[in-house]
């Protein structure tokens, strides 16, 4: 199988930064007023831009939706950063180790 995803050497832009400095700040778009297009409450989008919170398929469709971007887009930054963090993360890399291979690549 082939990667379709480039992870990058350095920490990938998060989703958080990505959502705050790329649509809401230049877009003069609060948190609230996302949640509400999105239907969602404040909490979640507060959550999505601090990091607290994954995108997951239901979210990538909704901020596509109101931002005018794909789900594509935000699953894929999402991928991007959780690959790049297993790939930095002590405990994935000691699991990887103890891991027998069954089929060669």
């Amino acid at each position: 199988m082939t990667s379709e995803f480039r992870i990058p050497g350095h920490e990938p832009t998060s989703v958080g930064v990505m959502l705050r400095e790329d649509f809401l700040e230049p877009l003069d778009i609060t948190q609230g007023q996302l949640a509400e297009a999105m239907g969602v409450g404040r909490k979640t989008v507060n959550e999505l831009c601090g990091n607290k919170r994954a995108i997951t398929v239901e979210t990538a469709f909704l901020l596509a939706k109101v931002l005018g971007t794909t789900p594509e887009f935000w699953i894929n930054l999402q991928i991007i950063n959780n690959i790049w963090g297993a790939q930095h993360n002590e405990k994935m890399q000691e699991l990887l180790k103890k891991a027998t291979v069954l089929v060669a690549a």
